[in-house]
């Protein structure tokens, strides 16, 4: 019982963050309503333009302007909570105001292999490599594959992809696919291991991806996937690669308006196609460097605008996709960490959710198990770090302090014992040791070496539970059946 009554009291639970007022996130949001109602946007899916034709959008050809109280009212009927299970039907992520997950990304062009440190184009293996690599670390929430694989049908390489990381780790998976058709595929494995469609919706273990073409271009495909994942009641994630100075104007406040309002396109198709439909807006923002002309993961300007686009969605009030844990250098060295600190640490103060990318170098063009786990390291400090302090009797210890007294110490203390576990974050990989230790036990490594041997140990030894023999036979008669229909359609040119 407290000894006295409170009044005016205020906790922080968590250090505070804000980069935009309320004000300035409301100023944000209606310059996206008013560039969807002014301008509008190319839609080259016909049914799309159909279902927005017929809510009242004005339709010229591919352009529709969208009226502002349609789009008011899918941002209100769009949910705020979105839950993720694992493949084993737990609860696994919240996508909420407040929760933020992390996990690698998509679709890299070359990976670093994880031996020789040669940047080469990615294999199945490697795909495989991650998943385990998600599945053993304790702070990756969920897996995408950190490169399409090569050297499978390219056509397939999405489908391949999604079921290489869904037999080799129990985490959530957010995935891509080139057409409804390997989106289909996709849903059929997924219906496989939750054992129905009505299990699939109910608990969903995976979230699908698509991405309009900046500036404001839908194509058929990217928005066609938002009506699938609809019609399917799946998660997706509708999120634009803005790059400020090419595909949106030379100013923050205009690139996130402007990829608010691409995000916007799909909330409104996905509602219209079922309310309630669950969506995750976009959030990959960043700058085009006018010297090298790459799409920056380091930048300052691309913390403010990851930090911004967190803002307005949770003022929204629709789930995001954030950006972290990546960098722009193309080696393992005080770049890639320093730049992967910094997005980490800036993602969970602005609230974004489901944050990817963690484990991308050279600007995206790469993706690296070794700067995964480097993240995963970091996200561990960072969430230390946000749980902040609680300050009550117990944490005070004033009564502690009365009996150690001047002079004394708190290390057999039962107040010691009870709580420095759960108070301190102890460290896998940085270093504490003292000089004489490091240079004996640790044998003077580096971080970088400290980064391999746990990389190394986990391709060594870590496997995730394997699927049932059924459902392994339901996913590769789900591989040949979209074999027999690509080599169809080579017959048929």
């Amino acid at each position: 019982m407290d000894r006295y009554v409170r009044a005016r009291y205020q906790v922080n639970q968590t250090p505070l963050f804000q980069m935009l007022s309320a004000d300035q996130c409301g100023e944000i949001y209606l310059a996206a309503l008013e560039i969807l109602q002014r301008t509008g946007a190319k839609v080259y899916d016909r049914q799309s333009r159909e279902i927005l034709a017929k809510a009242g959008c004005w339709v010229e050809e591919e352009l529709v302007r969208f009226p502002v109280g349609l789009t008011e009212w899918a941002v209100k009927n769009a949910p705020s909570k979105i839950v993720i299970y694992n493949r084993e039907g737990q609860v696994a992520m919240s996508l909420q105001e407040g929760n933020t997950y992390y996990g690698p990304g998509p679709t890299n062009t070359y990976h670093r292999d994880p031996y020789t440190g040669e940047r080469r184009k990615a294999l199945l293996s490697d795909t495989e490599n991650v998943g385990r690599v998600c599945d053993a670390l304790p702070h990756i929430d969920y897996a995408m594959d950190l490169g399409t694989p090569t050297g499978v049908t390219n056509t397939l390489a999405d489908l391949y992809a999604f079921s290489a990381l869904v037999k080799n780790t129990r985490k959530p998976i957010v995935h891509w696919g080139f057409d409804i058709e390997q989106y289909q595929d996709i849903l059929d494995i997924g219906v496989a291991v939750a054992g129905g469609l009505d299990k699939l919706q109910q608990k969903p273990f995976f979230c699908l991806y698509s991405e309009p073409s900046s500036p404001l271009l839908h194509s058929r495909e990217a928005i066609a996937k938002a009506v699938f994942a609809a019609q399917n009641r799946i998660p997706i994630v509708y999120t634009p690669c803005v790059m400020l100075g090419a595909t949106t104007p030379a100013t923050l406040a205009g690139t996130i308006a402007m990829g608010v309002a691409e995000s916007l396109v799909g909330i409104v198709v996905s509602q219209l196609i079922r309310e309630g439909s669950p969506i995750i807006m976009g959030g990959v923002y960043a700058i085009m460097d006018m010297k090298t002309t790459v799409f920056s993961y380091g930048s300052p300007e691309f913390h403010i605008l990851q930090a911004g686009i967190a803002e307005v969605a949770r003022y929204m009030g629709i789930p995001v996709f954030g950006t972290a844990g990546c960098t722009d250098s193309h080696t393992m060295d005080g770049q890639a960490a320093g730049e992967a600190a910094m997005s980490i640490l800036i993602a969970a103060q602005a609230g974004a959710n489901l944050v990817h990318d963690v484990g991308y170098t050279g600007s995206g063009s790469c993706g690296s198990l070794e700067q995964l786990v480097l993240g995963d390291e970091i996200i561990g400090m960072v969430r230390r770090f946000m749980r902040g302090m609680v300050i009550d009797d117990e944490t005070l210890a004033l009564d502690v302090v009365d009996k150690v007294g001047p002079g004394g110490h708190f290390l057999g203390e039962d107040h010691t014992m009870k709580h420095f576990k759960s108070e301190t974050w102890f460290p896998t990989l940085f270093n504490r040791m003292r000089y004489h230790a490091w240079k004996e036990e640790a044998k003077g490594s580096s971080m970088g070496e400290r980064i391999k041997d746990k990389l190394h140990a986990i391709l060594a030894n870590h496997q995730a539970p394997a699927l049932p023999g059924d459902v392994l036979q339901k996913i590769e008669q789900i591989i040949i059946r979209a074999e027999e229909r690509e080599a169809s359609k080579k017959k048929r040119r």
